[in-house]
């Protein structure tokens, strides 16, 4: 053997690279985060380091693995979880607004040969699910309203476009993990500017109808309580005339001189002769006779 290779090291090498290159072709080694198909001719035959709920990453299937070179070719498929954008769109909701919607979902592959068979190779696959993230957002937020955006049952909607999705991304070897909305927007100009106002004018009719159920209550209980006011002078006008008299006094004195204790009383004069029988009160005139 060192005679051969002394004689012809130029063969040698050829040779030595070749079989390096063999080597290299028959044991790949797969990295923990991809899946490898292994396609023989075009058709898939196995799956190296294949993703499976509940084992983490880097479990066994990575690693040095064995093909046969130059017969069956390897391809690469992530093992992790990837995302698509949708592009944004308009959408039009139950209540006629027009929305600017930007969403995206997240994802992993989950059966890498059938991936293959569908998409072949992931970015067929990204521009495959783009128009369904967008149809299935589209066909969703088109059943609700504006204001549901806003509210709690803005989950609700989205768990409902990842079951939509996900029933169809099954069929490419994918299962969607969550689908989210990034921005909802009204469209600039024109209709922006009527939403604000549509807006504006709901809120306003809702102050003025509390504003007038809180008047009517004020006035109900202000009746109830006149009427209540009204039963206790009789009663007491019954048993004690006297004091009936007394408390009527006070309370002109104090519509006259100091007021209601809500608006300020106008500066007036009053010129009165002490033994004026309205300040009977004040010079104790007022007692039992």
């Amino acid at each position: 053997m060192r005679g051969f290779i002394g004689r012809r090291p130029i063969l040698s090498g050829i040779i030595a690279f070749v079989a390096l290159l063999l080597v290299l072709e028959s044991f790949p080694v797969i990295p923990e985060t991809k899946q490898a198909v292994v396609v023989r001719f075009g058709k898939p035959v196995r799956i190296y380091n294949q993703y499976k709920a509940g084992r983490p990453i880097g479990a066994a299937g990575a690693g040095i693995n064995w093909r046969i070179p130059f017969a069956e070719q390897l391809v690469w498929i992530d093992k992790r979880v990837q995302d698509v954008d949708m592009q944004r769109q308009q959408v039009i909701s139950t209540d006629q607004r027009r929305l600017e919607v930007d969403a995206f979902a997240r994802y992993r592959i989950v059966n890498p040969t059938l991936m293959y068979v569908r998409a072949g190779t992931e970015q067929q696959l990204t521009d495959q699910l783009r128009p369904i993230l967008g149809s299935e957002v589209r066909n969703e937020l088109g059943r609700i309203e504006f204001a549901s955006l806003l509210t709690p049952e803005r989950q609700g909607i989205m768990d409902s476009v990842r079951t939509s999705l996900n029933r169809i991304a099954r069929q490419y070897g994918v299962e969607v993990l969550d689908v989210r909305i990034k921005r909802t927007d009204l469209p600039d100009g024109a209709p922006l500017s009527s939403a604000f106002d549509r807006m504006r004018t709901a809120r306003e009719q809702e102050a003025r109808s509390i504003r007038a159920q809180g008047a009517k209550q004020a006035q109900i209980i202000r009746a109830e309580a006149d009427a209540e006011a009204a039963r206790t002078y009789a009663a007491s006008f019954g048993k004690d005339p006297d004091f009936y008299d007394f408390y009527r006094a006070m309370q002109s004195y104090q519509q006259t001189f100091i007021g209601d204790g809500q608006e300020k009383v106008a500066g007036t004069t009053i010129v009165l002769s002490p033994q004026n029988d309205y300040l009977k009160e004040f010079s104790g005139r007022g007692g039992p006779k």
